[in-house]
């Protein structure tokens, strides 16, 4: 087992082959802690090096209609009528307290997700 320190998106990238080339090893044996090692190791350079901003509300809508193959028909317990769900889909409406709170519960969408303003995005 030779693990180095994860330095340039290089090392990066070799971690990541030889995590796939591992993947299906037994914990308690030597590739087993070089699996376990590694993945820390990957882990603390992705989160110094590729950070991911939240997702943008209506984004994170879309996507769980996706998920669950929902329509916007379904959307209306959480948000409202159809022209109500049409507006928010579109940008024109802003999500209330009442429809994150419907949401969250209902379609499990993180909270803090959808209380995102939509402005404050990174493109």
């Amino acid at each position: 087992m030779d693990i180095q320190p994860i330095r340039t998106d290089a090392d990066y990238q070799r971690a990541l082959a030889r995590i796939s080339a591992i993947m299906d090893a037994t914990y308690g044996t030597p590739e087993g802690a070089e699996l376990d090692a590694l993945a820390t190791l990957v882990e603390a350079y992705e989160t110094r090096n590729h950070f991911i901003d939240a997702a943008d509300p209506i984004e994170a809508i879309k996507f769980r209609m996706e998920q669950m193959g929902l329509d916007r028909k379904d959307l209306e317990p959480f948000i409202g009528s159809r022209g109500r769900v049409s507006e928010v889909l579109s940008g024109k409406r802003p999500l209330s307290l009442n429809m994150i709170r419907r949401l969250n519960r209902g379609l499990g969408i993180p909270a803090e997700v959808l209380i995102r303003d939509p402005a404050d995005i990174i493109a």
